[in-house]
């Protein structure tokens, strides 16, 4: 650009400065599509804000094929004036399907590591599930559109079951459920230096940081409103313009759900 305009490459990055131009960077974004976007986040949001009395309410999805990785040399540990070390080549060693459920209130999670994610699976964690929330309660799951989810036999379940009630976040909107972010950090405490031998080496991990949570469990607290939200998807004015309900256009901020979730320790007042 400097050569094209005939002056100095020095010249070109002040202008770029002057104006806050980064033209080396990109922000991704999403544009969910689902024609009920405003009705789903409606729910979701309403069971983060008030939810039901004599009822839990549990944001649950599966982290499919988590890897168990083995570094092909050993490791160094971190000591003064260098960082710990990995190698950047691995060997895998199968993988693990998490089922988990958090629960919106206290932070707690229902996990189970099972090798595949199919109908089958999930109806064997809902199982789980109805044996572990006591049986005076209702139960609200947030969940996303996963065919796994809509299954006949898993429909037939629930209506032998009516305490439980499923809630489906909107299309491409994970960052509407929770358990995402519990998903990332299990990610970095957990598994992404961790090195596994094996598949059982992995769910040990798993059930290890699981049990751990579950000692001392710290709640994510949703802090916005519907209307703040559909607020800022409507904020861009390059949006594109479609009929229907608003969308959500999504930049990485959104995705690392920090503006939206907010982690405090004990109850949220809005909460109790």
């Amino acid at each position: 650009m400097a050569k094209a305009h005939g002056v100095s490459p020095a010249t070109v990055q002040r202008i770029w400065s002057a104006r806050e131009l980064k033209p080396h960077r990109v922000k991704t974004f999403k544009l969910s599509n689902d024609k009920r976007f405003e009705e789903k986040l409606v729910d979701v949001v309403g069971l983060y804000l008030n939810p039901p009395e004599n009822a839990i309410v549990l944001c649950m999805d599966e982290k499919s094929q988590i890897q168990a990785l083995d570094r092909t040399q050993a490791s160094l540990p971190i000591k003064p004036g260098r960082a710990g070390t990995m190698t950047h080549d691995y060997k895998r060693n199968g993988t693990t399907t998490l089922f988990a459920a958090l629960d919106v209130l206290t932070g707690s999670v229902i996990g189970q590591c099972l090798p595949r994610h199919r109908h089958t699976e999930f109806l064997k964690f809902l199982r789980i599930i109805d044996r572990e929330v006591p049986k005076g309660l209702q139960i609200h799951l947030i969940l996303d559109n996963y065919a796994t989810h809509k299954h006949e036999n898993v429909t037939k379940w629930l209506e032998k079951h009516p305490r439980f009630h499923l809630h489906f976040t909107p299309t491409s909107s994970s960052w509407c459920n929770m358990v995402e972010r519990f998903f990332g950090k299990l990610t970095d405490k957990a598994i992404r230096r961790g090195v596994f031998h094996s598949v059982p080496d992995l769910i040990t991990a798993i059930e290890t940081y699981l049990q751990a949570n579950n000692e001392n469990p710290e709640p994510f607290i949703w802090t916005q409103t519907t209307e703040q939200i559909l607020e800022k998807g409507t904020a861009w004015p390059d949006r594109p313009q479609s009929t229907g309900n608003p969308k959500l256009r999504q930049d990485t901020s959104c995705l690392r759900s920090e503006p939206i979730v907010s982690k405090r320790m004990g109850i949220s007042p809005d909460l109790r």
